[in-house]
């Protein structure tokens, strides 16, 4: 496993840590491959009931990694989440659309769909690629000075890769969200995590795939795969009437106000 993830467990519960807070826990692909085999070493440990997300240092994640010194997107990494071909060496929207069919939308998907219940431990910011890693755990449980954003808007793109905007505010209250003080984060989060490992785990595994069904009736995963489409034609817009497909848009850009 990568250096950008720790894994550690605590009786029952494993705990997957972000581990980039020099760049706000960012996302590259080292990081996120290194998340699916965190959340797969958790899977097939039966000691492990329960699954906490957490991000080391002050926030819980900043979002994709759209400039740091460790940016690896052309890089290629084992493929796991699709079958698609590989985006290294492939021009345009080839590449990019490739890319994030495996790293963004096939990898939350699969993890979303993981048979055991996973907590978010949400301190700081938690914005754009950082609300899809909340957003495919089943609890969030978040700090006071928590917030969370999608200002890719701001690149002319509508959202994030992983859409789950419309669905997750009507079944999100279902499941069991709570905001506590910074100071009590860790062990709110952990108490949490302890009740819900008390319970019969195939029980668990049900209950959790039983929410995921109703939003996919719902139209999620369609609807997903719409707006993925879209997403990427901005991309090809932006490339196309600027040369660049963000946009021209850094991380400091996406942190300023307004248009």
């Amino acid at each position: 496993m990568a250096d950008e993830v720790r894994y550690d467990e605590r009786g029952r519960v494993a705990v997957i840590t972000l581990n980039r807070p020099r760049y706000a826990n960012a996302q590259n692909s080292a990081m996120t491959y290194a998340l699916d085999a965190a959340f797969a070493r958790a899977v097939n440990d039966d000691g492990i009931v329960v699954i906490v997300l957490a991000g080391a240092g002050e926030h819980f994640c900043g979002g994709h990694d759209i400039g740091t010194p460790e940016r690896d997107a052309d890089r290629s990494f084992d493929r796991r989440a699709v079958l698609w071909w590989d985006h290294v060496g492939k021009a345009g929207a080839d590449a990019r659309y490739a890319r994030e069919m495996e790293v963004y939308l096939g990898m939350c998907r699969r993890w979303r769909e993981i048979p055991k219940p996973s907590i978010a431990m949400v301190q700081g910011a938690c914005i754009a690629g950082g609300l899809m890693l909340a957003w495919v755990c089943d609890l969030i449980v978040a700090a006071q000075d928590a917030f969370f954003a999608d200002p890719v808007v701001k690149m002319g793109i509508p959202g994030v890769e992983y859409f789950a905007h419309p669905w997750v505010l009507g079944p999100r209250f279902a499941r069991v969200n709570r905001v506590v003080p910074r100071a009590s984060l860790e062990e709110e989060t952990f108490a949490l995590a302890e009740q819900v490992a008390a319970m019969p785990p195939f029980g668990l595994a049900l209950a959790k795939r039983a929410v995921n069904q109703c939003e996919d009736l719902m139209g999620q995963r369609a609807g997903m795969d719409a707006v993925f489409g879209l997403h990427h034609m901005a991309h090809a817009h932006n490339a196309e009437v600027s040369g660049h497909s963000l946009a021209g848009l850094d991380a400091r850009g996406m942190k300023a106000p307004g248009p």
